[in-house]
Protein backbone atom coordinates (compact mmCIF):
# COMPACT_ATOMS: atom_id res chain seq x y z
CA UNK A 1 0.00 0.00 0.00
CA UNK A 2 1.03 3.49 -0.94
CA UNK A 3 0.51 6.75 1.57
CA UNK A 4 -1.85 8.81 -0.88
CA UNK A 5 0.46 12.06 -2.26
CA UNK A 6 -1.03 15.20 -0.71
CA UNK A 7 0.36 17.07 -3.81
CA UNK A 8 -2.91 14.98 -5.70
CA UNK A 9 -5.88 16.18 -3.79
CA UNK A 10 -8.25 18.38 -5.90
CA UNK A 11 -10.16 20.18 -3.55
CA UNK A 12 -13.57 21.91 -4.52
CA UNK A 13 -11.99 25.34 -4.05
CA UNK A 14 -15.82 26.78 -3.84
CA UNK A 15 -17.17 24.74 -1.28
CA UNK A 16 -13.82 25.25 0.93
CA UNK A 17 -14.41 29.25 0.86
CA UNK A 18 -18.20 28.89 1.82
CA UNK A 19 -16.81 27.01 4.64
CA UNK A 20 -14.43 29.29 5.48
CA UNK A 21 -16.44 32.55 4.85
CA UNK A 22 -19.40 30.93 7.83
CA UNK A 23 -16.12 29.90 9.92
CA UNK A 24 -15.23 33.47 10.03
CA UNK A 25 -18.95 34.72 10.24
CA UNK A 26 -19.04 33.16 13.33
CA UNK A 27 -16.00 34.42 15.05
CA UNK A 28 -17.18 38.23 13.68
CA UNK A 29 -19.75 37.68 15.27
CA UNK A 30 -19.10 36.77 18.81
CA UNK A 31 -15.93 39.89 18.65
CA UNK A 32 -17.43 42.41 16.68
CA UNK A 33 -21.17 42.61 16.95
CA UNK A 34 -23.00 44.36 19.11
CA UNK A 35 -26.19 43.96 17.58
CA UNK A 36 -27.01 41.11 19.05
CA UNK A 37 -25.23 41.05 22.40
CA UNK A 38 -28.29 41.14 24.24
CA UNK A 39 -28.79 37.74 22.93
CA UNK A 40 -25.61 36.19 23.97
CA UNK A 41 -24.00 35.05 20.71
CA UNK A 42 -21.03 33.69 22.78
CA UNK A 43 -23.09 31.75 25.02
CA UNK A 44 -25.35 29.98 22.03
CA UNK A 45 -22.01 29.35 20.05
CA UNK A 46 -20.70 27.42 23.00
CA UNK A 47 -24.03 25.66 23.33
CA UNK A 48 -24.40 24.91 19.54
CA UNK A 49 -20.79 23.82 19.84
CA UNK A 50 -21.39 21.29 23.16
CA UNK A 51 -24.44 19.99 20.96
CA UNK A 52 -22.28 18.77 17.96
CA UNK A 53 -19.43 17.21 20.26
CA UNK A 54 -22.41 15.20 22.07
CA UNK A 55 -24.28 14.80 18.59
CA UNK A 56 -20.99 13.02 17.30
CA UNK A 57 -20.92 10.14 20.17
CA UNK A 58 -24.23 10.03 20.19
CA UNK A 59 -24.52 9.19 15.80
CA UNK A 60 -21.45 7.21 16.16
CA UNK A 61 -23.01 4.86 18.86
CA UNK A 62 -26.50 4.67 17.00
CA UNK A 63 -25.47 3.40 13.48
CA UNK A 64 -22.58 1.17 14.33
CA UNK A 65 -24.07 -1.02 17.79
CA UNK A 66 -26.01 -4.22 17.04
CA UNK A 67 -27.98 -3.94 20.30
CA UNK A 68 -29.01 -1.35 23.18
CA UNK A 69 -26.55 -2.29 24.66
CA UNK A 70 -23.61 -2.07 22.78
CA UNK A 71 -24.75 1.27 21.64
CA UNK A 72 -24.35 2.23 25.64
CA UNK A 73 -21.10 0.91 25.76
CA UNK A 74 -19.51 2.54 22.65
CA UNK A 75 -21.65 5.81 23.78
CA UNK A 76 -19.82 5.95 26.72
CA UNK A 77 -16.42 5.09 25.54
CA UNK A 78 -17.04 8.03 22.89
CA UNK A 79 -17.77 10.08 25.47
CA UNK A 80 -14.60 9.44 27.12
CA UNK A 81 -12.69 10.13 24.05
CA UNK A 82 -14.30 12.97 23.24
CA UNK A 83 -13.17 14.65 26.82
CA UNK A 84 -10.12 13.92 25.87
CA UNK A 85 -10.12 15.48 22.88
CA UNK A 86 -11.38 19.03 24.86
CA UNK A 87 -8.78 18.38 27.48
CA UNK A 88 -6.04 18.08 24.98
CA UNK A 89 -7.43 20.82 22.93
CA UNK A 90 -7.33 22.98 26.33
CA UNK A 91 -3.65 22.24 26.78
CA UNK A 92 -2.85 23.53 22.80
CA UNK A 93 -2.77 20.14 21.36
CA UNK A 94 -3.49 18.43 18.58
CA UNK A 95 -3.13 15.26 16.97
CA UNK A 96 0.03 15.57 15.79
CA UNK A 97 2.11 11.73 16.10
CA UNK A 98 1.17 8.04 16.28
CA UNK A 99 1.60 8.46 20.18
CA UNK A 100 -1.95 10.42 20.02
CA UNK A 101 -3.58 7.78 17.79
CA UNK A 102 -2.94 5.52 20.68
CA UNK A 103 -3.94 7.53 23.54
CA UNK A 104 -7.27 7.91 21.78
CA UNK A 105 -7.67 4.72 20.58
CA UNK A 106 -7.06 3.39 24.08
CA UNK A 107 -10.09 5.75 25.47
CA UNK A 108 -12.82 4.75 22.25
CA UNK A 109 -11.73 1.17 22.37
CA UNK A 110 -10.54 0.42 25.35
CA UNK A 111 -11.00 -3.71 25.53
CA UNK A 112 -9.39 -4.01 22.27
CA UNK A 113 -6.71 -1.38 23.14
CA UNK A 114 -5.98 -4.09 26.50
CA UNK A 115 -5.31 -6.84 24.52
CA UNK A 116 -2.84 -5.53 22.25
CA UNK A 117 -1.40 -2.49 24.32
CA UNK A 118 0.31 0.31 21.92
CA UNK A 119 0.32 -2.63 19.24
CA UNK A 120 -1.18 -2.29 16.00
CA UNK A 121 -3.27 -5.04 14.48
CA UNK A 122 -1.26 -8.75 13.60
CA UNK A 123 -3.70 -9.97 11.41
CA UNK A 124 -4.94 -9.39 8.15
CA UNK A 125 -8.07 -7.60 7.97
CA UNK A 126 -10.75 -6.68 5.19
CA UNK A 127 -13.96 -4.42 5.06
CA UNK A 128 -16.54 -4.52 2.79
CA UNK A 129 -14.89 -5.70 -0.74
CA UNK A 130 -11.18 -3.72 0.92
CA UNK A 131 -8.27 -4.91 2.69
CA UNK A 132 -6.57 -2.97 5.33
CA UNK A 133 -2.65 -2.58 4.85
CA UNK A 134 -0.27 -5.55 5.38
CA UNK A 135 0.62 -6.27 8.83
CA UNK A 136 4.29 -5.48 8.41
CA UNK A 137 3.62 -2.26 6.58
CA UNK A 138 1.44 -0.51 9.37
CA UNK A 139 4.19 0.93 11.13
CA UNK A 140 5.63 2.59 8.55
CA UNK A 141 2.30 3.74 6.52
CA UNK A 142 1.46 5.47 10.10
CA UNK A 143 4.88 7.29 9.86
CA UNK A 144 4.43 8.40 6.65
CA UNK A 145 0.72 9.78 6.76
CA UNK A 146 2.19 12.09 10.11
CA UNK A 147 4.88 13.49 7.72
CA UNK A 148 2.17 14.00 4.44
CA UNK A 149 -0.11 15.70 6.53
CA UNK A 150 2.48 18.19 7.13
CA UNK A 151 2.72 19.25 3.47
CA UNK A 152 -1.15 20.10 3.82
CA UNK A 153 -2.03 23.34 4.62
CA UNK A 154 -5.61 23.71 5.02
CA UNK A 155 -7.11 22.29 8.22
CA UNK A 156 -10.02 20.88 7.27
CA UNK A 157 -8.40 19.59 4.29
CA UNK A 158 -5.45 17.91 6.28
CA UNK A 159 -8.15 16.32 8.70
CA UNK A 160 -10.27 14.68 5.85
CA UNK A 161 -6.83 13.14 4.32
CA UNK A 162 -6.09 11.80 7.98
CA UNK A 163 -9.93 10.28 8.01
CA UNK A 164 -9.62 8.80 4.50
CA UNK A 165 -6.28 7.09 4.99
CA UNK A 166 -6.45 6.08 8.65
CA UNK A 167 -9.66 4.16 7.74
CA UNK A 168 -7.54 2.76 4.47
CA UNK A 169 -4.87 1.47 6.45
CA UNK A 170 -6.91 -0.12 9.29
CA UNK A 171 -4.23 -0.42 11.99
CA UNK A 172 -6.20 -2.07 14.38
CA UNK A 173 -8.35 -5.02 14.45
CA UNK A 174 -11.46 -3.34 15.77
CA UNK A 175 -12.46 0.12 16.07
CA UNK A 176 -10.91 1.87 12.86
CA UNK A 177 -13.73 4.17 11.57
CA UNK A 178 -14.74 5.44 15.08
CA UNK A 179 -10.97 6.03 15.61
CA UNK A 180 -11.01 8.31 12.26
CA UNK A 181 -13.87 10.15 12.47
CA UNK A 182 -13.03 11.20 16.21
CA UNK A 183 -8.86 11.91 15.37
CA UNK A 184 -10.39 13.99 12.09
CA UNK A 185 -13.15 15.66 14.57
CA UNK A 186 -10.06 16.76 17.18
CA UNK A 187 -8.29 18.66 14.52
CA UNK A 188 -11.30 19.99 12.85
CA UNK A 189 -12.20 21.34 16.93
CA UNK A 190 -8.53 22.17 17.80
CA UNK A 191 -8.55 24.49 14.85
CA UNK A 192 -11.78 25.74 15.76
CA UNK A 193 -14.03 24.38 12.98
CA UNK A 194 -17.15 22.48 14.38
CA UNK A 195 -16.73 18.50 13.86
CA UNK A 196 -19.06 16.62 11.40
CA UNK A 197 -20.44 13.74 11.70
CA UNK A 198 -22.56 10.77 9.76
CA UNK A 199 -25.92 11.86 10.27
CA UNK A 200 -27.95 8.26 9.60
CA UNK A 201 -28.05 5.18 8.44
CA UNK A 202 -28.87 6.86 4.38
CA UNK A 203 -25.95 8.72 5.00
CA UNK A 204 -23.86 6.44 6.52
CA UNK A 205 -24.46 3.70 3.39
CA UNK A 206 -23.46 6.68 1.25
CA UNK A 207 -20.17 7.38 3.44
CA UNK A 208 -19.52 3.35 3.13
CA UNK A 209 -19.82 3.43 -0.47
CA UNK A 210 -17.58 6.83 -0.90
CA UNK A 211 -15.60 5.39 1.22
CA UNK A 212 -15.32 1.54 -0.76
CA UNK A 213 -14.94 3.43 -3.95
CA UNK A 214 -12.11 5.53 -3.58
CA UNK A 215 -10.43 2.47 -1.88
CA UNK A 216 -10.89 0.27 -4.89
CA UNK A 217 -9.91 2.67 -6.66
CA UNK A 218 -6.85 3.31 -5.20
CA UNK A 219 -6.22 -0.75 -5.19
CA UNK A 220 -6.38 -0.78 -8.86
CA UNK A 221 -4.32 2.78 -9.24
CA UNK A 222 -1.93 3.60 -6.04
CA UNK A 223 -0.77 6.79 -7.17
CA UNK A 224 -3.83 8.59 -8.79
CA UNK A 225 -6.46 11.02 -7.48
CA UNK A 226 -9.51 9.28 -8.96
CA UNK A 227 -13.07 10.84 -9.13
CA UNK A 228 -13.59 8.54 -6.34
CA UNK A 229 -11.63 9.59 -3.95
CA UNK A 230 -12.47 12.85 -5.36
CA UNK A 231 -16.05 12.22 -4.62
CA UNK A 232 -15.40 11.30 -0.67
CA UNK A 233 -13.74 14.36 -0.16
CA UNK A 234 -16.58 16.31 -1.58
CA UNK A 235 -18.75 14.70 0.53
CA UNK A 236 -16.53 15.37 3.58
CA UNK A 237 -16.61 19.22 2.83
CA UNK A 238 -20.42 19.05 2.63
CA UNK A 239 -20.55 17.84 5.77
CA UNK A 240 -19.01 20.60 7.52
CA UNK A 241 -20.63 23.20 5.60
CA UNK A 242 -23.35 21.36 7.13
CA UNK A 243 -22.21 21.85 10.38
CA UNK A 244 -20.70 24.56 10.20
CA UNK A 245 -24.75 26.00 8.87
CA UNK A 246 -26.14 24.70 11.88
CA UNK A 247 -24.30 26.75 14.38
CA UNK A 248 -25.01 29.83 12.59
CA UNK A 249 -28.39 29.14 12.48
CA UNK A 250 -28.29 28.15 16.89
CA UNK A 251 -26.66 31.59 16.61
CA UNK A 252 -29.09 33.99 14.77
CA UNK A 253 -31.62 32.63 12.68
CA UNK A 254 -33.12 30.04 14.91
CA UNK A 255 -31.99 29.40 17.93
CA UNK A 256 -34.37 26.42 18.51
CA UNK A 257 -33.17 24.43 15.77
CA UNK A 258 -31.29 21.29 17.22
CA UNK A 259 -30.47 18.19 16.14
CA UNK A 260 -31.69 15.04 17.79
CA UNK A 261 -29.77 13.59 20.52
CA UNK A 262 -32.15 12.14 22.68
CA UNK A 263 -32.10 8.62 23.88
CA UNK A 264 -34.89 7.11 22.20
CA UNK A 265 -32.63 7.49 18.86
CA UNK A 266 -31.07 4.08 20.32
CA UNK A 267 -34.58 2.34 20.34
CA UNK A 268 -34.74 2.13 17.02
CA UNK A 269 -31.36 0.55 16.25
CA UNK A 270 -30.86 -1.10 12.46
CA UNK A 271 -28.35 -3.80 11.79
CA UNK A 272 -26.47 -2.90 9.02
CA UNK A 273 -25.84 -5.15 6.21
CA UNK A 274 -22.32 -4.27 5.79
CA UNK A 275 -18.61 -5.44 7.09
CA UNK A 276 -17.98 -1.29 7.89
CA UNK A 277 -20.59 -1.43 10.34
CA UNK A 278 -18.53 -3.20 13.25
CA UNK A 279 -15.71 -0.43 12.34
Amino acid sequence: MHILPPDLLRINEEKLAQIEERNRSIYRLIVFDRKYQSTCLLTRYLEAMEHLRDVISIKNAQQEAQSHEEAEEYLNNLKAGIALIVEQIAGQRTLESPADLFLLFRKIAPETAARTPNHFRQTLVQFGQCFGAEVREIPGLIEMLFEALQEIRHPAVKAIYLHHELVRIHPFTDGNGRLSRMAKNWMLMYNLYPPMFINDLTDKRKYIASLEGSFLSLQRTPLAFSGETEAFFESELQRLNASTGFILNRMLKNPDIVIDTDEHLFSNLTQASSDFSRE
